[in-house]
């Protein structure tokens, strides 16, 4: 029974994950060619997500103001896991991708490419601003095809 027990939580939290991050993006669109977002509105290091919606494709990214006060975005998805479909969500300073279980510490999003780790999408601090330019966000449309 106690296997059970834990075995049934457990599903709970992995299902939890997937909820969190997998539905819950905000629809953005680029003006002259750049998605921008208020730098501060990611102080309190909550990841946030979002989609773009271009020539009916749906693409996923995040952005979180990581534990060293760098402000980073990732494709929601990887190399490994993209074609579930279920990207990430946040358990404190850690990125957990919600299909395989990996965790990631924050400081590493847009560090480190390749395998299952959230995939770097590029982005710039300007004026107050964090500036994604609408050309890096379509180079990672191949990570939600069929979606």
């Amino acid at each position: 029974f106690i296997l059970f027990l834990a075995a049934i939580l457990t599903l709970g939290a992995v299902a939890s994950h997937a909820f969190f991050s997998f539905g819950s993006h905000e629809t953005v669109e680029a003006v002259d060619g750049i998605v921008s977002f208020d730098a501060e509105e990611f102080d309190d290091h909550k990841a946030r997500y979002y989609q773009l919606e271009h020539d009916g494709q749906t693409i996923r990214f995040f952005v979180i103001k990581s534990a060293d006060g760098v402000i980073r975005a990732a494709f929601d998805a990887c190399d490994v896991c993209w074609k579930s479909y279920k990207g990430y969500s946040q358990d404190g300073e850690f990125m957990v991708c919600n299909n395989c279980g990996r965790r990631f510490h924050s400081t590493m999003v847009n560090e480190v490419s390749g395998g299952c780790n959230p995939a770097p999408l590029t982005r710039e601090v300007k004026d107050g601003k964090l500036v994604i330019a609408l050309e890096d966000i379509l180079n990672g449309a191949g990570y939600f095809r069929g979606l």
